[in-house]
């Protein structure tokens, strides 16, 4: 079988939507027993470009998606991602725009929208452009000076 890279993603997801993975090896095991060629690195980037993270759930460790995470570790996370990814952080106007790799914009925007920060509206991602609408009575330079110390933190 030949999947698009948006197919075996689409899997990738419901699996971890409604089972256990606890590893890259363990994905990599189920997607050829659904007839999908993929090796480790394959997987560790589809789990990134999902957004996966591991996390600790009775007693055992899977990878869980970013809506799935509960809000102490979407923080941690949110700060971790932003010091790994984040070039930078400015303001323009009314908005703020944060600088990414090429291909990490959506990483960071999912990171950003599952802490469910009390500042932040909403983001829009593009492949290495993060556009940030703040909530009313932020000002831009508060957010931005809080979206650079929490990339400190990471």
């Amino acid at each position: 079988m030949t999947a698009t890279k948006q197919q075996r993603q689409r899997l990738i997801a419901d699996w971890l939507r409604c089972g256990r993975i606890g590893s890259q090896e363990e994905l990599v095991a189920r997607l050829g027993l659904a007839g999908i060629s993929a090796t480790q690195t394959t997987a560790s980037r589809d789990l990134d470009e999902l957004g996966a993270v591991k996390q600790r759930d009775e007693g055992s460790i899977r990878y869980v998606l970013p809506d799935r995470i509960d809000g102490s570790q979407a923080g941690e996370r949110l700060d971790r991602i932003l010091g790994e990814w984040v070039v930078s952080i400015e303001t323009a106007g009314s908005l703020i725009v944060m600088r990414t790799p090429p291909g990490s914009a959506n990483l960071v925007a999912s990171a950003m929208d599952a802490a469910d920060l009390p500042e932040i509206a909403g983001t829009i991602a593009g492949d290495d452009t993060i556009f940030v609408a703040l909530c009313d009575g932020v000002t831009p330079g508060v957010g931005a000076q809080m979206l650079r110390e929490r990339r400190a933190k990471g």
